[in-house]
């Protein structure tokens, strides 16, 4: 099978890579259910619907996503639900892994859409990133301690204020990368029609 045009793969093995990542993810579904796992089956169920956020948006902004940011966005959704299994427990290097990962799709979404409106992406990728992260961190704080309240397992865990201060570092690299790549990575969901 010859690669297609500008080293691109071919469209057949990309949906093929693509269908693999959901299947991964749908098997952290079912063993979220197996095991009785609220957090698992809650977050393999948001991270296979953000993996068809891609075509959504192509469709309704007419952009196209280059395969290597449909499968970026499908890895980064999978690696999130593995981790509900326990590497966010057993591997010290998982939860910076993902911050990372998502602090790049939020950054990246924030550069675009600051871009398309013709507005310079630095201070809004910063502020968006680090406002969503402080969100994200009251959110997940909340639902921990609400879930151990009513004695439910949480679908969130908080794992301390150092893993909050280090989860924002992360997030904080994230927006940085998107800063440093995001002109040239996401050019092509800036321009316009035959812009």
């Amino acid at each position: 099978m010859s690669r297609s045009e500008g080293g691109t793969p071919p469209p057949d093995v990309v949906a093929g890579t693509e269908r693999g990542l959901r299947t991964g993810i749908a098997v952290v579904l079912v063993q979220g259910v197996r095991q009785r796992d609220p957090g698992a089956v809650v977050n393999a169920l948001v991270a296979i619907w953000v993996t068809y956020l891609p075509a959504v948006l192509e469709r309704r902004l007419s952009v196209e996503f280059r395969p290597w940011q449909r499968l970026y966005v499908a890895v980064a959704m999978l690696l999130h639900a593995v981790g509900m299994l326990g590497p966010y427990d057993d591997v010290w290097w998982w939860d910076h892994l993902t911050h990372l990962q998502s602090a790049t799709l939020v950054g990246g979404a924030i550069h675009v859409v600051s871009r398309r409106s013709d507005v310079d992406p630095r201070p809004r990728v910063l502020a968006g990133v680090a406002i969503m992260g402080v969100c994200w961190e009251l959110l997940e704080y909340a639902v921990h301690v609400a879930s151990r309240r009513v004695g439910l397992e949480p679908i969130l865990v908080s794992y301390g204020k150092r893993d909050t201060l280090l989860d924002l570092v992360f997030n904080l690299l994230g927006a940085v990368i998107v800063l440093a790549v995001g002109d040239t990575a996401l050019e092509n969901l800036v321009r316009r029609g035959e812009e």
